[in-house]
């Protein structure tokens, strides 16, 4: 009776070590929800690799966690598919120029912030008639058609404004040959993005450096999952202590790195 037992106890510990193996399988693949067409922060290069800050961090974080650059997995995420691919497990973590506020906290978890930037103007290097928000109230801007960024300035300046003065595109890397051709003054976006762009054209955009909000970037995990927030949490703040964050910071903004030399302080909730 006795040998049966510890038989019996054998093959239920060969089970469930057979079922942490499969668990652990199952789990080879760490998967990052990213921009990926964002210059600077998150975007897909022609060999099919990533490269941006966004790109940086999540590494970073996912070697903490213990997964190698092999078991990272990238995949698109859009704005407005971040919170479901959370929910539904489709990733393991999201960095996306992520904000954090307070309704989105509501559907999911946020570690971080791991950067805080706002919306500001880039204008052509030569141009010194722009240094702040007030400045764009006679001057032609561009903003991304669906973006909050040209919606901010309308309700500054009024609808007026908005059709005599706003150019809006598909997207800020479309402003670009309008701002160099001058067809307008401005673009206005988070800083970050505007970074990311006017660095792949060195010397001929100058950002204001004048944010006139600010937004939080953070990364989502599920709402519930607490002990993976306070691991990326961790993970983040030796980030910032070791140097990577400011190395990162000087990687993908060029230039521009000088307007984010600070890495942030994390908010617990």
């Amino acid at each position: 009776m006795r040998v049966h037992r510890v038989g019996a106890a054998v093959i239920t510990v060969a089970a469930l070590a057979a079922g942490l193996t499969a668990c652990s399988s199952g789990g080879d693949k760490f998967v990052v929800g990213i921009k990926i067409d964002q210059p600077g922060l998150g975007q897909k290069q022609p060999d099919g690799s990533f490269k941006g800050f966004d790109v940086d961090v999540a590494k970073y974080v996912a070697k903490e966690l213990g997964y190698q650059d092999n078991q990272i997995q990238f995949k698109e995420a859009q704005s407005s598919n971040r919170e479901a691919f959370i929910q539904q497990g489709q990733v393991n973590i999201v960095v996306a120029t992520y904000s954090i506020t307070d309704d989105r906290k509501k559907k999911v978890g946020f570690a971080g912030p791991y950067l805080i930037t706002g919306q500001d103007i880039l204008t052509r290097a030569d141009d010194t008639t722009i240094n702040g928000v007030d400045d764009l109230k006679t001057k032609k801007v561009c903003g991304a058609q669906g973006s909050s960024s040209p919606k901010r300035l309308v309700e500054k300046f009024g609808d007026a404004w908005k059709s005599q003065y706003l150019t809006e595109q598909q997207g800020y890397g479309a402003c670009l040959p309008l701002l160099e051709n001058k067809q307008v003054d401005a673009i206005s976006t988070d800083a970050t993005i505007l970074a990311g762009f006017a660095t792949q054209s060195p010397g001929k955009f100058r950002l204001v450096g004048k944010p006139f909000s600010e937004e939080k970037y953070g990364i989502g995990v599920k709402l519930e999952d607490k002990n993976t927030r306070e691991k990326i949490n961790k993970a983040l703040e030796k980030m910032f202590a070791d140097g990577s964050w400011k190395k990162a910071v000087d990687a993908n903004f060029g230039e521009f790195g000088k307007f984010f030399t600070t890495p942030p302080t994390i908010e617990r909730y």
